[in-house]
């Protein structure tokens, strides 16, 4: 067999394009496996990354880890990141992820979320009337980012004119975050995003103090239990992780739905099938391709000796085609009904914002295909963001007929 990482080598743009066949190939031969470029060991199989997820063996304090290990120089220069990063619920074990997660849940549950669903159709609406007459649009840039990221800025009480300020922090932000193997910068961009992330969600915090507005940051600034730092660091992740994500679901799903124009055709005639839908599209391409923790003690798995403090990525992309969990796991098939996708996780951590996102998604799509006919791909090759555990192209030109207002 090649070595792991001329088998899956994340700085290849065919790679990051389309990494199913180099995973499909390391969950056969290699389930457990040593990357060298990313200085971790890779899980592919289904059954392996659940497991991983219950076994509080594997911390998820991962970036406590990364910052204790670098030299005391860099460490400084990037102590904002760690300062806010270390405080964010995804990155921490219990007791701290418990103390933290609990002012988070009840804001997030699908039926805390069922009253904003008039406001995400509206929002909806005025971006799909908003498209160019021509037929052709940057999905991305025109409806994929601004809806959930519009949807979360609501909810937190962000002001939607720091619309560009946001995106463009949560880009930066995203490079150190997913892992990106391309931008030798990307801890100076998180660090300066971070910067203004706290800076403006600090001025939020204060005024809301003040004059409470109704909206989470009013919630969380009344909430005892949480510091200034836990605050602050807590709304730039629900900010970050609810958009960057679903802007990647709302592309990737729209995607397959072009290269699929069957499984497109049936969800245009049936509406009603768009939260099963929505679960095949993170089944079949998540935006969430991988989560990282770090081993607590040494281990085995299949045989692979495993030693306390190295990293493991859980590449759930691989595992949710894996055929073990899924019969004709190649196959993008929007009735599916059997196996359980785990994109958004599983267990204590399992992804605070997955009811909204979903939420999102489901009301998008049918509403998408009502105002849109013959959908396709406006560009030979697209460009594909750069991370190992965040998916998503940077832009997505499409070209369409305008089928009237939906």
């Amino acid at each position: 067999m090649k070595a792991i990482d001329e088998i899956y080598d994340p700085t290849d743009p065919a790679t990051i394009a389309d990494p199913y066949p180099a995973l499909a190939r390391l969950r056969a031969e290699a389930p457990v496996a040593w990357s060298g470029r990313l200085k971790a060991w890779l899980l592919t199989r289904y059954d392996d990354c659940l497991a991983a997820q219950r076994d509080r063996r594997f911390s998820a304090e991962r970036m406590a880890a990364y910052f204790q290990g670098l030299d005391p120089a860099r460490r400084k220069q990037l102590q904002r990141s760690e300062g806010a990063l270390g405080r964010w619920a995804v990155f921490l074990d219990p007791p701290a992820h418990t103390r933290i997660r609990s002012h988070l849940n009840g804001r997030f549950t699908t039926a805390a979320l069922a009253a904003m669903a008039p406001r995400i159709e509206r929002r909806i609406d005025r971006l799909l009337a908003a498209a160019p007459d021509g037929g052709a649009m940057d999905f991305v840039a025109d409806f994929a980012y601004p809806l959930p990221a519009g949807v979360i800025m609501e909810i937190l009480g962000a002001p939607l004119d720091r619309l560009d300020d946001f995106q463009r922090w949560s880009h930066d932000l995203a490079l150190f975050v997913g892992s990106s193997q391309t931008a030798p910068d990307k801890h100076l961009r998180a660090e300066a995003a971070v910067a203004g992330l706290d800076a403006t969600f600090r001025g939020l915090l204060n005024d809301r103090r003040r004059r409470p507005a109704g909206d989470l940051i009013s919630e969380l600034a009344a909430s005892p239990g949480l510091s200034d730092d836990d605050l602050v660091a807590n709304c730039i992740l629900l900010l970050f992780a609810g958009h960057e994500t679903t802007t990647g679901l709302l592309a990737n799903g729209l995607m397959r739905l072009i290269l699929h124009p069957d499984q497109q055709d049936l969800l245009r005639r049936e509406p009603s099938r768009a939260e099963a839908a929505v679960e095949e599209m993170l089944r079949f391409d998540s935006p969430a391709p991988a989560v990282s923790r770090v081993v607590a003690e040494d281990m085995e798995i299949r045989g692979r000796r495993i030693r306390a403090g190295e990293r493991v990525f859980l590449m759930l992309n691989a595992a949710n085609r894996d055929p073990e969990a899924f019969a004709d796991p190649e196959r993008f098939d929007i009735a599916r009904s059997q196996g359980r996708q785990i994109a958004f996780g599983f267990g204590i951590h399992f992804c605070v914002g997955a009811p909204l996102a979903r939420l999102e998604a489901a009301l998008a799509f049918p509403r998408l295909l009502a105002a849109m006919q013959d959908i396709g791909i406006a560009a030979d090759r697209l460009d594909w963001r750069d991370g190992v555990s965040l998916r998503g192209t940077v832009s997505m030109p499409i070209r369409f007929r305008a089928a009237g207002p939906p």
